[in-house]
Order: structure tokens, then C-alpha cells, then sequence
């Protein structure tokens, strides 16, 4: 059972930042000793408690807080006003390179990193083979760091943070930068950071990330808290609120050349989408829709390496950062997800009843994630499908049946 001890306590908690015009503004102000800055309020009264063993996402628009909440947190900066109070051990995996002498080797920084956690020097030698081996670096792992590629710090800093065992993980969005294959072992040794009841603290853009690795969210809007709750219903409205204030004119014509083109580029680990289409029911291919129609969506899947297990989902997007529904195998009974084998070709087919969209365009995407669902091999999208106007306003059309009852006696 999860001990209910705050390991994490943040009480009006407030950051702001001096910005100054010009540089010699800052001279300017010490030597007259009068004002020459304006504030910038980063964070306003700030509270909120983790739990031992609890998970905390942190959602927000870029701008609003999150990594500067997450360096207050473990310490690289100092609040204005307030307190934070941590109890054990914290390591962060935050901005890339963040932490790391440049000059130094990858294995001379771990040396460095771990000691700054407070590992014994004794205890590093034993981690050091499982960091290298964990960060798959091989022999870069004795070149300077400043040679390393983004995602080769991302490798090093989240093997030293999460080999050394802390209390406390906090990570800001730098996963992001990871290839897949490495994405995918971070996210298991979170799952299994999450089974030993650590703390994590999570910031990231991806809310399907959050939902499934984080028990609770909050929500910073402008610097301030504008939801804390549990991840689902936190990360729920903050969808619903970034849906309605995006416009219908972010739709670009260009967008699933560019993203097929994204994919092309992209190395593939394990399998491919090789085609998407949108049919009737008849197998006719659509690039037009109707309100209340039964359409279908067919990915043809191409295995590329032996013992794949995963899942398949579809979804209708306005925009590649839009979801308007969305389709998954996960929990669903009798959908074969595997193992598959190298070289299998098959077709994955949903049939969507009474399409809700009434007027608009929409893009169709096809994806295939691992068996936990959490990372992403490939997703396709389809051509600019458009769902022509019909009588009725708002944004989507529901089967219904009327029924007029006339009571016995006059009206």
C-alpha cells in the first residue's frame, strides 16, 4: 500500500524574472541603485502535494510554467516567494545536457552525475557496466560529450538518472528527442519505477504519455494553476480547451505530404504502414463523406521484425495536433495483436458506424503502438477528407428517432 506521506510539498510558490532592455541596464541598476527592470511573473502562488509513490503530470501551453516548476523543484532555480519541500533522494533528467561537463566523457560524467546524486564512489563502479549497457553509447561512451548528438545526451542523462535509483524522478519533455527503440525502454523502466512506488514528476506535451504513466496532473495556464485532479479528467479538459481555441483555418492542404514524408525519413524499428485507405461499405475509396454514414478504415501492416506484439488504433484529426475521436485495440477482446513474424503482410480494418461529423474537413490516420500502447512504431495519414454541410448547426450530427404521441382528448 502507497504511504500517504507527502514526499513533495509546494506551498505559494512564486517566480519572476528581472528583464532588462539592454545589457548595460544591469550595470546601470547596481551602480544607481535605481530600478532599471520590468518583472516577468513566471509563477503565481503556486501549491500542490505528491504523495510517496504517486506520479504528478504537469500539462500547460508552452510558456506556461512547466519547466521553470520543474527546476524550482529539484533546485536549479531558487522562487521568489514561498517554499518546496522534498523529502529524498531527486535526480531530473531536464534540459540536454544540463549537468554534463562537455569536455568530460560520457563515462567520466557518469562519475560526475552520480556523485552529485550522493552515490557512493564504490557504488558507481557496480552501476557504470548497467549505465553504458542501458544508454547503448558502445564506444562513444569514452568520447567527450561535446561530440554527442541530442539524442545521445538523452540516452546518457535518463541512464545515470534512473540507474542510480532515486526517490524522486523528475523529467521535463527531453524523451521526445530519443529515437524509438530508446523511447520505449524509457518508458518501461518508468513502468517499473512506477511498480517500486517512486515518485515521478512528468511534464510533457504528449497527453496519452500522461494519462497512462500519471496518477494525478496539474494544469498551469499563464503561470498559474488552473486545474489539479486526477490525469484523466486534468487531461481531458485540457484537450476539450485546446480543441475549442484552435481555429478551423490550422488545416493545411500540405500537411499529409509533409507527414508522410516525416515517416519515409523516419527509421522504422519493427513494422510499416504501407497503405491507408477510407471506404463504404461497398469497398468504394472515399475523399468525400456524409453525416450518419458507415465508412471504413484499412491499414495494410507490414511486419519487419520476428515477435512483434502490438496494438492498432485510427482516428479522425483536423490538424496533426487535433484529435476529434479516436479507435484502439487496447482492451479489446477477440483483435489479434500478435506475435507476428518477420516478412507478414496483413489488412487492420475498422468499420465506423453513423459518422457524427456533420460538416468540415478531417483527416483519417492509421497507427501501430507497442502492447502497452504508450509508444508509437509509425502512423499514416490519409488525403483531406471533407464532410459536406447538411441542415443543422454545431460541429456534429447524432442518430436519433422522433416520435410525436398525441394524448387522447383535444390538444
Amino acid at each position: 500500500m502507497t504511504d500517504l506521506h507527502p514526499c513533495i510539498t509546494v506551498s505559494n510558490l512564486n517566480k519572476e524574472f528581472r528583464i532588462y532592455e539592454r545589457p548595460k541596464d544591469r550595470l546601470a541598476e547596481l551602480l544607481l541603485r535605481r530600478p532599471r527592470h520590468r518583472l516577468f511573473h513566471v509563477l503565481n502562488d503556486i501549491s500542490f502535494a505528491v504523495t510517496n509513490g504517486q506520479s504528478l503530470g504537469i500539462v500547460g501551453n508552452n510558456g506556461a510554467g512547466k519547466s521553470t516548476l520543474l527546476k524550482l523543484l529539484v533546485g536549479t532555480l531558487q522562487p521568489t516567494s514561498g517554499q518546496i519541500q522534498i523529502s529524498g533522494q531527486v535526480a531530473a533528467l531536464l534540459e540536454l545536457g544540463a549537468g554534463f561537463h562537455r569536455e568530460f566523457s560520457g563515462r567520466k560524467n557518469i562519475f560526475l552525475n552520480a556523485s552529485l546524486l550522493g552515490v557512493p564512489h564504490e557504488d558507481i563502479h557496480e552501476l557504470e557496466e548497467e549505465i553504458i549497457e542501458f544508454s547503448e553509447l558502445g564506444n562513444f561512451i569514452d568520447r567527450p560529450v561535446r561530440t554527442y548528438s541530442s539524442g545521445m545526451f538523452v540516452r546518457l542523462a535518463f541512464s545515470i538518472a534512473t540507474m542510480v535509483r532515486p526517490d524522486i524522478l523528475v523529467i521535463d519533455e527531453a524523451l521526445s528527442v530519443g529515437d524509438m527503440a530508446f523511447q520505449r525502454k524509457c518508458v518501461q523502466r518508468m513502468q517499473e519505477f512506477r511498480a517500486q512506488r517512486k515518485t515521478m514528476v512528468f511534464c510533457s506535451h504528449s497527453m496519452f504519455h500522461v494519462q497512462e504513466l500519471c496518477d494525478i496532473a496539474i494544469w498551469l495556464d499563464k503561470g498559474s494553476i488552473r486545474e489539479i485532479g486526477a490525469s484523466d479528467k486534468v487531461v481531458g479538459h485540457y484537450e476539450d480547451y485546446c480543441t475549442h481555441r484552435k481555429s478551423y483555418n490550422t488545416i493545411r492542404n500540405d500537411l499529409p505530404e509533409e507527414m508522410e514524408q516525416q515517416s519515409a525519413t523516419a527509421e522504422v524499428q519493427d513494422c510499416r504502414i504501407n497503405s491507408l485507405t477510407v471506404r463504404d461499405v461497398d469497398g468504394n475509396e472515399l475523399s468525400s463523406l456524409r453525416p450518419l454514414q458507415d465508412v471504413v478504415l484499412e491499414m495494410e501492416v507490414e511486419v519487419l521484425r520476428d515477435g512483434i506484439e502490438g496494438n492498432f488504433g485510427f482516428a479522425f484529426m483536423k490538424s496533426a495536433e487535433e484529435p476529434v475521436a479516436s479507435f484502439l485495440t487496447i482492451d479489446e477482446e477477440g483483435v489479434a495483436t500478435g506475435p507476428f513474424n518477420k516478412g507478414e503482410i496483413f489488412t487492420v480494418s475498422l468499420t465506423v458506424h453513423n459518422l457524427t461529423m456533420r460538416v468540415g474537413g478531417y483527416y483519417a490516420v492509421g497507427g501501430l503502438a507497442d502492447n502497452t500502447g504508450l509508444l508509437w512504431y509509425e502512423t499514416r495519414f490519409s488525403k483531406l477528407l471533407t464532410v459536406a454541410a447538411n441542415k443543422g448547426v454545431g460541429p456534429f450530427i447524432m442518430p436519433a428517432e422522433w416520435s410525436v404521441r398525441k394524448k387522447k382528448g383535444k390538444l
